[in-house]
Formats: structure tokens, C-alpha cells, sequence
């Protein structure tokens, strides 16, 4: 039999849109009727059965973005980027590897949307800012649909399958949380192909790390199912701290009978980091200008003594029962922990010429989330009209511990410019510092969606969570400082959405969502204080399209969020309304052979309105402009290299809510490169990805009046074998 090979080059990631998003529209709309019939005539052909084939392919290249990717939207279900009403990113484990990221601020790197705020190795792990919006560290992110508090905690990047970003208001899909978004990481799952690969990397100034990834079936007719992987780090960092880093996650399957299929993933990680890079604050600064920037490899900025020790733990476990053809039934449950001991060194810079006190918060914290749903999907006919239906229930209960005897004081000065010669060293383990209960949070909460299927263009989408919610904080004596509850909050969603061609469709849509209000830190006068939820709505127009061989995506998006800041009396409050609207756009090709080029960016108008201070005034971290671009090179002359670039600029940023302070915009350069080979017979990929390229040296917007330096000129290498 005649043996066909065909080359696989599938569409992937956001871009740059090469039109506004009116002339897509248009152009969708012209062009969409006489293509869309062409399709369905097409597709109701009777198909003859063809002879079989072997299919060879090449390995996904990450260049492209590709909207059939699916995309968890909790309460929505499992739907592909194409069909999901809202704009999202997903980045798969290949563009993972091909980059080398080390931080949350890397897996986004090439969305307009997010600014990176965050540290690969500190207390600001999980700080991104997403359509000039904040996430939420305790309720904006989550593991398979699963909730966990992601502060200090930089998860194991080479245990996850993808990273799924939803954009703006997630209220309906997973109750509360950011208006800016939520990340998902979704975990590697057993594979009916069996996995062996081996990794070793490098990464400068000394840090190694190796990894392995396995999994499988076994049992009669592959009944049940593994994924076993574990990762090490250990060695050096650019500004003399060190780091050691061990991870492991386990993942399994079985399918009981025909019908009903059980699941478990566990993860578990120790990260331990000694002399880690500072916290910097600006709210004493004499003058509105920063002192010139530093890099994070500043060796002498950092005193004795300074470390963080990290334990994250997560266990899932649930079933799903396939009621029949159409409905299945599934419940899960899951528990995820967090304990840190750290001691952090806090530079309060004073004067523009780069002075600062030296603080030192020597803490300890430890959080919990318990989380069960149940959910039922399927679908139905009223006539010709189709209805996907997803119902369920669920239930969490967040508990934040922290330390009663914690140390936060001066400890002397120092310069910018000069070697950090104060230190400072904790005494004891983390149960010295006397762990009290500071927050209790409950939610219990029912849902419904209902995607009706008009006609073959035409669907509208409904849907409604109903919450009771409650939160209590506690002081160091058990004293109760604040409650609130409110039992029947409603948070819907509806859509309405048209396909201009069976590969482009045309979305509006309407979100709100409640957020938990902050839990007010050591460094402000109304410490311990927990404020109210906050409430946000979202109106979003949009239009993807994904063909061959190119793909685009564009909307305009509107957020309305209660405002949080300090005010002058150094207290943490709420006060009026802050107003983002944006326009997102983005593309991606491939032009000839070998070449991919995308990239996209995002404008954003952001202000304070109403309430008392700052009215008119720009958002505090919501940059104006920010625009990416990626390209990769396939090297016809030798098979398996591939050569890759990207850039980043993220525009000025206001540092307060009185815009007394702006930092200056800036771009990042990375490159990299990856070769597939085979060693003995064994499959083998070899990677280069060098970050920040030109050594740019800024300050970056971390929170409001914190601010981070530059990570440094970086390399990593790494090789892979599959055995």
C-alpha cells in the first residue's frame, strides 16, 4: 500500500492584528457569506473512505497561535479559544520549553495584555497586571479549575501541560475574583503513548536543574492510566543568592467501568532561596523621580541574611460518570496548602538620588483552600434549536494563618550604589513567629449556562451564579476585627455570538464580577483589616478568525472596578471608580516555508472616576501602550533547527493614584534556539533561549508604590531525551 506523509504545521498564539478591528469586521463580513455556504455544501457531501495513511509531522511551532486550543472556563465548561465569547491565551508546554521561562511575567511574555510585575524567586511570584488590572493572589488562580493561593510560590512549569489565561471579568465562570483575569495551569495527564524524557539545564549565573517526565497505561486494554513527573534545582543566582528547588507531581486515571473514569493529581514542591532580591517601595520618596535604575544582579544591595522558604502542596481527586451520550455528570474535590517562613529585606528608598532605610519583615504565613464542585453537562433540542447546557454546584473554604510575632523593623541605611552592610538573622522555625487564624472565607455557590444554537450562524449564550459568601478576620488573640457576609450575590453573563465563516466568529459580551477585598498588610496604619469585595462589570466586542495559515484576533473591551489604594493617612481604602477601556489586537502567519511571524498589542485608556482623590488622574499600573512581536526561522539546511526571536515594550506606567511618579517605558529583547536530533537512536532536543538580550537596565511596576529592578542579561540551556 502506497505510504502518504503529511507535514503537520499547525496555527498557534496571539499576534498582531495588520488591521483595525472595523476593517476585519468588514472584510469578515464580505468575504464570510459565499465562503460559510461554500463550507456547510462541503461538508454535507457524502465523503468517499480514502485508503490508509501514515502521518508524520513536525513538531508544533509556537510562533502561530492556534484558537482551536481548549480553553477550562469553569461554569462555561471546556470550550476552544474560537468558540469561547472572550479573549484568552494558552501556552503549551513546547513554547514553555523553547523559551526557558523561570517566572509567571515569562509564560506571558508575548501577550500585550499583561505587564509582568512579578519575580522568579521572591515574594512577588505571582504579580501580573492584565489589561492594566491587578490579579489576584488568592482567588486568580487555580489548578485544573481548582483554587490555591499562588503568594511566594512559583509552581513547576515543567509539570504542566499548558497555561491558560482568561482575560477580564471571570465572576460567572469561578466566582470571585481580579476583573483583570484568571490563570489556569492545567497539569499533565496520562498519555495513551508512553512518555520517557530525560532533561538537563543550565541556566546563568550557576543554577542546574534536571527533570524527568513518564507516563503511560497498563491493565487490560489500557484501563489505567500514569504521569509521573520530578524536577531539581539548585545552584546560583545572578545577584549571589542561591535557590533549591524540588518538585514532584503525580497524575493518574482508571477507568472503573465503561462509564464512569476516576482521576488524582498531586503536587508537591520545597523551594528554599537565600539572599533573594529585595522588596523596593517608594511612598517615602523626597521629590516625583526615581533614582536611576538597577539590575537584579546588584551584588551589594542586598544584606545578610535574607531568604524565603516556601512548601506548596495540592491533591485533586473526582469522577465522571457518562450518564449517556449526551450529559455526563462529574465531581471533584480539592485541597491546596501554602507555609512560608521569610525573611525579607525591604529598601524604602528616600531620596531621588537613590538612599533608602533598610527594613527587614522577618514573617511567616500559611494558607489553605478546600474546594468541591459538582457540575453536569450536556445538551438538548427544542425543535431545530440546540442547547449545551452546564449546571452545577460548588463549595470552598479559604483559611490565611499568619504570625503573631513577626519582625518588621529598621535595621539602618544604605545606598543604591553602595555594598548593603546592615544584617539581620531569624531565630527559630515558623512556628516561633506563633501562627494565629487571620482569615476565614467561605463561598457556597450555584450555577447554570445555557449556549443556544440559533441557527448555523447565530447562538446566544446565558448564564448565572448564585453565592452566599462570607469572610471573617481574626487579630493575633482571636479577636474578630471585621465580618461581612452576603447570601444571594448574583453574578451573570450573557453573549451573543455569530460566526461569519465555520473559521471566524463575531462575540459581544456582558460579565460582572465580585473580587475579595484586601487583606491590609504590615506596611500600612490600618494593618489587619479586611476590606469589603469589590464589584466589576465588563462589556467586551470581539472577532476571531484562524485559517491554514494565518490567524487573528481583535477586540474592545470595557472594565468598570470599585477603586483600592492607600490614601494620605497611609491607610489601605475603597474609594470610587476606576475605568479601563482598550482595544486588543492581533495576528499571526506563515509566510513561505519556514518563516512564522506574529505579535499584537493593546491600547488602554484607564482613570479614576467618582469618589474623593485622584479623579481624572491615570490608573496606578496600567501602562497605555503595550506591543509584542514574535518570528521563528526554520533552517532548510539543517532539518530540526529552528532559530527564535521576541520583544516586548510595555509603555509608561503611573507608580501612584496621584500620578506624582511615572516610570518610564521599556523593551525587552529575547532570542533563542532549538535543534532536533536523534543520539543513539534516541529522540533529542536541544534548546537556547537568552533573555533580556541588550542588558536593559528599568525599573519595573510591581504594586502601587512598589517598584522591581531589571532582571539581568540571562541564558539558559537545556537538552532533552526521549528514551
Amino acid at each position: 500500500m502506497a505510504m502518504t506523509a503529511i507535514n503537520l504545521k499547525p496555527a498557534r498564539k496571539t499576534a498582531w492584528l495588520p488591521a483595525p478591528l472595523a476593517a476585519l469586521i468588514v472584510a469578515g463580513l464580505g468575504a464570510g457569506q459565499s465562503a460559510y455556504a461554500r463550507d456547510v455544501t462541503q461538508a454535507n457531501r457524502t465523503v468517499p473512505q480514502l485508503p490508509k495513511v501514515s502521518v508524520t509531522g513536525t513538531r508544533v511551532d509556537e510562533t502561530l497561535q492556534h484558537l482551536q486550543s481548549p480553553v477550562q472556563s469553569g461554569a462555561l465548561g471546556s470550550r476552544s479559544k474560537l468558540e469561547t465569547p472572550f479573549s484568552s491565551t494558552v501556552v503549551t508546554n513546547a513554547d514553555i520549553k523553547d523559551r526557558q521561562v523561570n517566572k509567571l511575567g515569562d509564560v506571558f511574555m508575548t501577550d500585550a495584555s499583561v505587564s509582568d510585575n512579578s519575580a522568579a524567586y521572591g515574594a512577588w511570584a505571582s504579580y501580573l497586571t492584565v489589561r492594566g488590572l491587578p490579579l489576584d493572589w488568592q482567588n486568580s488562580f487555580r489548578i485544573d479549575g481548582k483554587p490555591f493561593i499562588s503568594y511566594v510560590t512559583t509552581l513547576p512549569y515543567e509539570h504542566f501541560e499548558q497555561i491558560d489565561l482568561l482575560k477580564g471579568a471571570t465572576g460567572f465562570m469561578y466566582g470571585f475574583g481580579s476583573p483583570g483575569g484568571l490563570v489556569n495551569y492545567v497539569t499533565k495527564k496520562p498519555a495513551s503513548t508512553p512518555v520517557r524524557d530525560v532533561t538537563v539545564g543550565y541556566d546563568s549565573k550557576s543554577l542546574w536543574r534536571e527533570s524527568v517526565d513518564i507516563a503511560g497505561r497498563m491493565g487490560e486494554s489500557g484501563r489505567f492510566g500514569y504521569r509521573l513527573n520530578a524536577t531539581h534545582q539548585e545552584g546560583n543566582l545572578d545577584n549571589d543568592g542561591s535557590i533549591n528547588r524540588n518538585s514532584v507531581s503525580l497524575a493518574l486515571d482508571a477507568h472503573l467501568t465503561d462509564l464512569l473514569t476516576w482521576d488524582f493529581q498531586g503536587i508537591y514542591q520545597d523551594l528554599k532561596a537565600l539572599n533573594t532580591e529585595p522588596t523596593i517601595r517608594t511612598d517615602r520618596l523626597a521629590g516625583h523621580n526615581l533614582p536611576s535604575a538597577v539590575r537584579n544582579d546588584n551584588r551589594g544591595l542586598v544584606g545578610d541574611g535574607t531568604y524565603f522558604d516556601n512548601a506548596f502542596r495540592f491533591y485533586s481527586t473526582g469522577l465522571k460518570y457518562k450518564i449517556s451520550p449526551d450529559w455526563t455528570l462529574s465531581t471533584s474535590y480539592s485541597q491546596s496548602s501554602t507555609t512560608t517562613r521569610r525573611n525579607e529585606q525591604v529598601v524604602q528608598i528616600t531620596d531621588e538620588a537613590g538612599n533608602y532605610d533598610d527594613i527587614r519583615s522577618d514573617y511567616g504565613e500559611a494558607y489553605q483552600f478546600n474546594y468541591w464542585q459538582a457540575m453536569l453537562q450536556g445538551h438538548f433540542y427544542t425543535g431545530s434549536i440546540k442547547h449545551d447546557i452546564v449546571a452545577g454546584a460548588s463549595w470552598q473554604k479559604q483559611k490565611n494563618d499568619y504570625a503573631g510575632a513577626g519582625f518588621y523593623r529598621q535595621m539602618g541605611t544604605g545606598s543604591l550604589w553602595t555594598k548593603n552592610t546592615n544584617a539581620y538573622q531569624s531565630v527559630g522555625t515558623i512556628n516561633r513567629l506563633g501562627l494565629f487564624r487571620g482569615v476565614e472565607v467561605g463561598q457556597k455557590a450555584v450555577f447554570a449556562s445555557d449556549k443556544v444554537q440559533l441557527s448555523d450562524r447565530w447562538s446566544i449564550l446565558g448564564g448565572l451564579r448564585y453565592t452566599n459568601y462570607d469572610q471573617k478576620a481574626f487579630g493575633p488573640g482571636g479577636v474578630k476585627t471585621s465580618d461581612y457576609e452576603k447570601k444571594g450575590t448574583l453574578t451573570p453573563t450573557m453573549a451573543l455570538m455569530y460566526k461569519l465563516t465555520p473559521q471566524a466568529m463575531l462575540y459581544t459580551s456582558y460579565i460582572e464580577s465580585l473580587e475579595q477585598g484586601t487583606s491590609v498588610g504590615a506596611n500600612y496604619d490600618n494593618y489587619g483589616v479586611q476590606l469589603d469585595p469589590l464589584k466589576s462589570r465588563q462589556y467586551e466586542i470581539g472577532i476571531k478568525t484562524q485559517h491554514e495559515r494565518w490567524a487573528a484576533t481583535a477586540a474592545l473591551f470595557r472594565i468598570e472596578r470599585k477603586a483600592e489604594y492607600p490614601n494620605a493617612a497611609n491607610e489601605m481604602v475603597q474609594d470610587g471608580l476606576s475605568v479601563y477601556q482598550g482595544a486588543e489586537l492581533g495576528a499571526s502567519a506563515r509566510l513561505a516555508t519556514n518563516w512564522d511571524v506574529g505579535g499584537n498589542v493593546m491600547l488602554l485608556d484607564s482613570t479614576y472616576k467618582k469618589g474623593v482623590n485622584n479623579i481624572g488622574n491615570r490608573v496606578a499600573g496600567a501602562p497605555k501602550l503595550v506591543a509584542t512581536a514574535q518570528i521563528s526561522y526554520r533552517v532548510p539546511q539543517v532539518p530540526g533547527f529552528k532559530l527564535l526571536a521576541n520583544a516586548k515594550h510595555t509603555g509608561s506606567t503611573m507608580l501612584q493614584p496621584g500620578n506624582d511618579i511615572e516610570l518610564g517605558g521599556y523593551t525587552v529583547f529575547n532570542i533563542g534556539a532549538s535543534y532536533d536530533t536523534a543520539i543513539n537512536g534516541y529522540d533529542t532536543t536541544f534548546r537556547l533561549a537568552v533573555k533580556n538580550i541588550t542588558n536593559k537596565r528599568h525599573w519595573t511596576y510591581q504594586y502601587t508604590d512598589y517598584i522591581k529592578a531589571s532582571d539581568p542579561r540571562s541564558v539558559s540551556l537545556t537538552a532533552t531525551m526521549q528514551f
